[in-house]
């Protein structure tokens, strides 16, 4: 199962909520009608800036994992290497293709193969 690492925002350089999920479409569509009372609908982040795809589930968490102890800068910097203008990315899901490829020397690299 694919699983995928996404940041949400209300405004370019504004608030920032990571999250992981298994069906990026849907779990994006519930941030963006409030399904689910939470940090998105409180600061109103409701547009999808960054997502990264992994292989399974598994390795998503382990990615946000890493992801949400990042200093916001580099967060920052993430989102604004894929979409530098920090537009909403849903419409855009299947149109873009950023595949999580870990360093060489992680001690992970064959579980990407």
């Amino acid at each position: 199962m694919t699983g995928f690492v996404y940041m949400m925002s209300d405004k370019p350089r504004g608030v920032i909520y990571t999250g992981v999920t298994s069906d990026l479409h849907a779990r994006v569509w519930e941030h963006r009608n409030d399904v689910h009372r939470g940090f998105t609908s409180k600061y109103k982040a409701k547009n999808l800036v960054w997502f990264e795809r992994h292989p399974n589930i598994v390795l998503a968490i382990q990615r946000e994992k890493s992801l949400k102890r990042y200093l916001r800068e580099w967060k920052t910097d993430l989102i604004e290497g894929l979409n530098p203008t920090w537009l909403d990315l849903y419409e855009s899901i299947d149109e873009i293709e950023n595949v999580y490829q870990p360093h060489p020397s992680t001690m992970m690299w064959t579980n990407y193969n």
